[in-house]
């Protein structure tokens, strides 16, 4: 079982950074692949980025490649998003995923896995 808790969202003008953050709970961390999801209101959950437990598969959705780098600290249970040159478009909650088969489960949504979400506004 893994408990997941985001922060590090807020309100940001365009072009700002904001670094998110998910700590989680387990002893079995460093064993799941994570990532990152968000949703934009009135629209569906898009996947953002993960990590496998390897950190040897990393993947982003194409609107946030070269933008947004995710990355895990395993000895403190967290992964990382640092998002850099924020759009508008990026405005959405975001949420932190975990499964423990594998990055493909996040990127699908179908991850075992949930936190409650972190809301990042960009304005223009």
């Amino acid at each position: 079982q893994v408990q997941l808790v985001e922060s590090g969202g807020g309100l940001v003008q365009a072009g700002d950074s904001l670094r998110l953050s998910c700590a989680a709970s387990g002893r079995t961390f460093g064993n799941y692949a994570m990532g990152w999801v968000r949703q934009a209101q009135g629209k569906e959950r898009e996947f953002v980025a993960a990590i496998s437990w390897s950190r040897r598969d990393i993947y982003y959705t194409d609107s946030v490649k070269g933008r947004f780098t995710i990355s895990r600290d395993d000895a403190k249970n967290t992964v990382h998003l640092q998002m850099n040159s924020l759009k508008p478009e990026d405005t959405a909650v975001y949420y932190c995923a975990a499964d423990p088969v594998g990055v493909f489960k996040i990127r699908q949504g179908r991850n075992n896995y949930w936190g409650p979400g972190t809301q990042v506004t960009v304005s223009s």
